[in-house]
């Protein structure tokens, strides 16, 4: 079983880390740029223009989604690459995975604890968006009844939970970035080289995605499905393509997770 001190311990050397705090400090400065941005614009064109400006302006909360749209084919996944590479090849660098080894957690519980962290960042870091999102959306627009994509309304307070299974979607929507990033940091003692290489087939499977002759594979791709969250702002909610995306994390979860855990408990550490 993984061990509570270890775990609590990998948690916090992770979320006091400088690194970890600048990353979860632009995550929650990019919902307040964004609505400055839209109440700039929407006081210039007296609350008209396309048709999201027109819905944050009416209604704070609309931020939120927003918020997480815009975050999440870059911002989020980025910032989880870089805490997910430099889980095992940061300590190798820094000469202090050999003393985590020392310890008697043994190699599978360390990892196991490593992956818990990424996602314990996953969470904090969509949750970090969410929160400055709807402090944002309360500070500078109205609260109320929300409009769904399909036309009916609901209460706020509806719509605040709501929100929240957007937020709890899009976190489990980075699961396959977290043990991608892991699985890389094990073939490496460099956590540039990790942090670098995991962002970076973040953004080409995302260019993959994006080209119209590439239809047969990229239903495999991991960010394929990862707007399908807006699904949650429907009446009736679609679930189909939350499942999928869904089901395309937990498979690539398994199969990097898997990876990681072979590449490292056969690995020769050296550093």
């Amino acid at each position: 079983m993984l061990r509570a001190d270890l775990l609590r311990s990998e948690i916090a050397t992770t979320f006091r880390r400088w690194r970890t705090l600048v990353l979860l400090a632009v995550l929650a400065g990019v919902p307040v740029l964004v609505g400055v941005a839209v109440r700039i614009q929407a006081g210039r064109h007296g609350g008209g223009g396309p048709a999201f400006l027109a819905g944050i302006a009416g209604n704070g909360l609309f931020l939120v989604f927003t918020a997480l749209a815009v975050t999440l084919p870059v911002f989020l996944p980025m910032a989880v690459g870089v805490v997910a590479g430099d889980a095992i090849a940061g300590e190798a660098h820094t000469g202090t995975l050999r003393y985590l080894l020392v310890a008697p957690a043994g190699r599978t519980r360390l990892l196991c604890a490593k992956l818990v962290t990424v996602v314990a960042f996953c969470l904090a870091g969509t949750l970090v968006v969410a929160l400055s999102a709807l402090a944002t959306g309360a500070l500078l627009f109205p609260l109320g009844k929300v409009t769904l994509l399909s036309g009916t309304s609901i209460s706020f307070g509806e719509g605040l939970l709501r929100a929240l299974a957007i937020a709890g979607v899009v976190a489990l929507s980075l699961l396959g970035v977290a043990a991608l990033g892991l699985f890389v940091s094990t073939l490496t003692d460099s956590g540039v080289v990790a942090m670098a290489t995991t962002v970076g087939l973040v953004l080409t499977a995302q260019i993959l995605d994006g080209i119209p002759q590439l239809q047969a594979i990229q239903p495999y791709l991991f960010p394929h499905y990862w707007l399908s969250f807006a699904d949650l702002l429907r009446d009736p909610v679609y679930m189909d393509g939350i499942l999928r995306n869904l089901g395309l994390q937990a498979l690539y979860a398994v199969v990097f997770g898997s990876a990681a855990w072979a590449r490292f408990t056969t690995r020769d550490i050296t550093a």
